[in-house]
Formats: C-alpha cells, sequence, structure tokens
C-alpha cells in the first residue's frame, strides 16, 4: 500500500477550518499518516501554498511549515502541533515568514490550495541549520522513497 496522508479535521479538497489559519487560532491541524514503506529512516513534511499572493496571477509558492527527520515510527501530529509535541528527533524548519513552526493559511486574495506532502526518506537529513524548504527540499534529493499529499484550501471572508 501506497503512503497517505489525511486530516481529521478537513477532507481531501475541502475548506480547512478557520481555526487553523491566521483569521483564529493559526494553530496546526491534526495530521495522520499510514503505510511508510519499509526502508525509509526519516520522514518530511511542507507544506506550502503554491497560488501566492493571487490564484489567478501566482507568483511564488509560499512555505508555511518545514519538518523533518521525523521518525518513521511516527503516524501522525497533534492538532496545534509545537516543537514540543513533534516526535523525538524531528526538526522544524523556517517558514517564508522567516519563524519556526507552523503558519496558517492567511491568503490575501481568492481561495488558495495548501499541499500537506509527507516524504518518506532513505536516510535521516541531520542538521540543517536554519532550514527553508528550499534547504531541506535540496538535502532530500534523491532520498525520497514515496510521497503523499493532502491539500486544502482556504479564503478569506472580509
Amino acid at each position: 500500500m501506497a503512503l497517505t496522508i489525511t486530516s481529521p479535521a478537513f477532507r481531501p479538497m475541502g475548506t480547512i477550518p478557520r481555526q487553523y489559519t491566521c483569521d483564529d487560532a493559526d494553530s496546526a491541524p491534526p495530521l495522520e499518516w499510514a503505510n511508510v514503506p519499509a526502508g525509509a529512516r526519516s520522514l518530511a513534511l511542507i507544506v506550502d501554498d503554491p497560488d501566492a499572493p493571487d490564484p489567478a496571477k501566482p507568483q511564488r509558492t509560499y512555505a508555511h511549515w518545514v519538518l523533518y527527520d521525523i521518525p518513521p515510527s511516527a503516524t501522525g501530529l497533534p492538532e496545534g502541533a509545537k516543537t514540543k509535541d513533534l516526535p523525538p528527533g524531528a526538526r522544524e524548519g523556517t517558514n517564508d515568514w522567516k519563524r519556526i513552526g507552523y503558519g496558517g493559511p492567511c491568503p490575501p486574495v481568492g481561495r488558495h490550495r495548501y499541499f500537506f506532502k509527507l516524504y518518506a526518506l532513505d536516510t535521516q537529513l541531520g542538521d540543517l541549520g536554519p532550514a527553508t524548504k528550499a534547504k531541506v527540499e535540496g538535502a532530500m534529493a534523491n532520498h525520497v522513497l514515496e510521497v503523499a499529499e493532502l491539500v486544502g484550501t482556504y479564503e478569506r471572508n472580509r
């Protein structure tokens, strides 16, 4: 069976609830995954928005959360996960707000898509210093065994 990632908070291509966005608590949604391949030595999670700043004219992909070196024995992350809630050994990178941790959807205009991408890797990446999405993706190159993806959407009510 293939690697999967889901959330009890929203269905694939469904609306991400407000509490997980900048319009409310801005806390991370609960995530669950299954079927980590046998050869995996670690997992990485990248949450990003390819529709920034405007889905009609996207100009960049905005990183909302960067996690890596998650133990392959982990089966998910709890709602509101912060550094202290991560599985032992997991490391957090820097999001595009230049902060460590989760930064929820906060689209300036339109309905954006948010990709929760889980990577099973054949290695641990180790300390990458202040790890951006690009640095983690570079370190993961040639080490990805499988990828699973969950997409949610969000549009602000103004």
